[in-house]
């Protein structure tokens, strides 16, 4: 006699849904559009740039003031009403900025290529802060696609896969140009770098228009004042202001000096550190983002926040201990790890709130006002750091460091109920 077969519970893990979300268009459309984001400022404003203007020979004064190309990232939220008062007549309010914005980056970092640090400095300046500027521009617009178009429940996946996005168009414009500026050229190098904006502009077209109807400023007034006003009559929207500027400030306060305290506090090489820290900060920030954004969903903002923040802010502690030790390979990976993988599942959180703050009328300027508060927290005490250092030492910089986390935690627990309210609006 044949036996009826048990019925079964279990769900293959093809039909979970969180894999349903992980692998979506939404989600592959956040990867590319990271991933266009990311790659501009390393070399307009970075470290790529600055490698070049060095091997070229273009004198130390003239490097720092190069240092200025980055002003339009920090003052983004000047023009960013204008993006939300106005459509472009094709792809969607958001899009229709996008692609013009990706086909003049890669315009405007091919012609740097045919500029020359040696006999045109001024000249390179010039167009390097006017690629910085629609860079800015870039990301005005992103992040507003973003948070128009993502679901409440997939804003924390949806910001880890963003930074997934952004970390390896980082890396590619970071370690790999370097590579290839040895071998081809930085020339060649920099057409090539032109050509991966290709890979953002694919990304904009595979998007989708968000699922409700947005209607935009009729004015450039409302454009301008709207955004305010709609955050600034909010019932606590001071405490949420502090709470952006708070929340990261003790992972911020830490990282300010890492790459210094490995070099001068426990004396690990060149080598060791770029091989094993700044790879593996990489690779440990884009697992912890993964890993929180796919434990928000089911957590929730709130309990995200509270969890991620407490093991961002504790993690400074593992470089507390390494000082403390004194140089020791396998605990340098520890506390790299640590802290890179608990500052993604932060940063992805972080994310998240911001996004959910914002109105959708405005989320332009708003995102852009709400990222700028909360860099303010991170430029007003990094200079702080090495004081500090000088008169405490390292192990207890880092202690410091941990302390200095706590406030934002405080703040996240009193407006626990008015973020589950936000989360689920």
């Amino acid at each position: 006699m044949t036996r009826n077969p048990q019925p079964t519970t279990h769900k293959r893990f093809s039909d979970s849904p969180y894999l349903r979300m992980f692998t979506s268009r939404r989600m592959a459309v956040m990867v590319l559009l990271g991933f266009s984001q990311g790659l501009p400022l390393p070399l307009v404003a970075g470290s790529t740039l600055q490698a070049w203007l060095t091997t070229a020979g273009v004198d130390l004064k003239t490097i720092g003031l190069f240092s200025l190309v980055g002003l339009p990232y920090v003052l983004k939220f000047l023009w960013s009403p204008f993006m939300d008062r106005f459509v472009p007549p094709w792809l969607g309010r958001r899009r229709g900025w996008i692609v013009p914005i990706q086909v003049l980056l890669l315009i405007g970092i091919a012609l740097m290529a045919l500029s020359s640090p040696e006999r045109m400095p001024l000249a390179l300046a010039v167009i390097a802060l006017t690629i910085a500027f629609i860079s800015a521009s870039q990301d005005i617009v992103t992040d507003a696609y973003r948070t128009d178009v993502l679901p409440n429940v997939e804003r924390g996946l949806g910001s880890a896969t963003f930074i997934l996005g952004w970390r390896l168009a980082n890396l590619v414009a970071g370690a790999l140009a370097l590579i290839l500026a040895d071998s081809i050229g930085w020339r060649n190098t920099y057409f090539l770098m032109a050509l991966f904006m290709i890979i953002g502009i694919c990304g904009t077209f595979l998007g989708q228009e968000p699922a409700e109807k947005i209607i935009p400023p009729k004015t450039m007034e409302e454009a301008i004042w709207g955004p305010l006003k709609d955050f600034f009559l909010r019932k606590s929207a001071l405490l949420f202001i502090l709470l952006i500027i708070l929340y990261k400030l003790g992972d911020a306060y830490a990282a300010s000096l890492t790459t210094t305290f490995l070099i001068r506090g426990v004396n690990f090489t060149l080598i060791e550190i770029g091989t094993i820290n700044k790879t593996l900060s990489i690779v440990a920030t884009i697992v912890g983002a993964l890993f929180g954004g796919t434990l928000m969903v089911k957590l929730g903002l709130y309990r995200s926040l509270m969890i991620f923040g407490i093991l961002q802010t504790v993690s400074n502690l593992a470089f507390m201990g390494l000082a403390m030790i004194g140089k020791n390979l396998p605990a340098m990976i520890t506390a790299v790890a640590v802290e890179n993988v608990s500052g993604g599942m932060g940063t992805a959180a972080f994310g998240a709130l911001i996004m959910a703050l914002c109105d959708k009328r405005y989320s332009a300027t708003q995102f852009a006002l709400l990222s700028s508060f909360a860099a303010l927290g991170r430029v007003a005490i990094s200079p702080t750091s090495g004081f500090v250092v000088t008169m405490t030492g390292w192990p207890i910089f880092f202690l410091i460091t941990t302390f200095v986390g706590v406030p934002g935690l405080v703040i996240l627990r009193v407006l626990r109920n008015k973020i589950d309210g936000v989360y689920d609006a």
